[in-house]
């Protein structure tokens, strides 16, 4: 794959990349605008499973029409400058898991929250669509110009 080249995935894979991380971005349409939060999540039969608080995170995924998860990774063990990275995006519906049933199966799952602060609502996200796309790091001095390194005034 030559270093121009964005490779868009498709479904399968993008799946597939997206069971290989555990922290992605939740995007949700608020009444002060868009916002994003961190959250770590779990792919759950073709959906996208994430443990919460209540607080502003749920209020605003259950109160918007679609929401997206974002998330990236690098393929392989190769990290830095020429790898090969990824990012998945998935945009869907968001719905709070209740019931007896499906509370009890969803702690089942392995999802491990970073902050351990009470999470005792689970969300699930059914996709509308999944997309993605794969293409190769830039080399950090493809990025540099003749002022990279030049003396910068204060800031204040």
């Amino acid at each position: 794959m030559d270093t121009d080249r964005i490779e868009q995935l498709d479904p399968a894979t993008c799946w597939a990349l997206l069971r290989t991380t555990t922290v992605g971005r939740l995007a949700v349409a608020t009444d002060r605008g868009a916002d994003i939060f961190p959250v770590n999540y779990v792919v759950d039969d073709g959906t996208v499973v994430f443990r919460t608080a209540a607080g502003s995170k749920l209020v605003a995924a259950l109160g918007t029409e679609t929401v997206a998860v974002e998330a990236d990774g690098v393929d392989g063990a190769r990290q830095g400058a020429s790898a090969m990275v990824w990012s998945v995006v998935l945009r869907g519906r968001a719905t709070e898991i209740g019931g007896l049933q499906a509370t009890l199966d969803t702690f089942e799952l392995p999802l491990f929250p970073w902050h351990d602060s009470p999470k005792n609502c689970f969300v699930r996200i059914t996709p509308g669509d999944v997309t993605g796309r794969r293409f190769r790091a830039a080399e950090p001095a493809h990025w540099t110009h003749f002022l990279s390194g030049a003396p910068h005034s204060s800031p204040e």
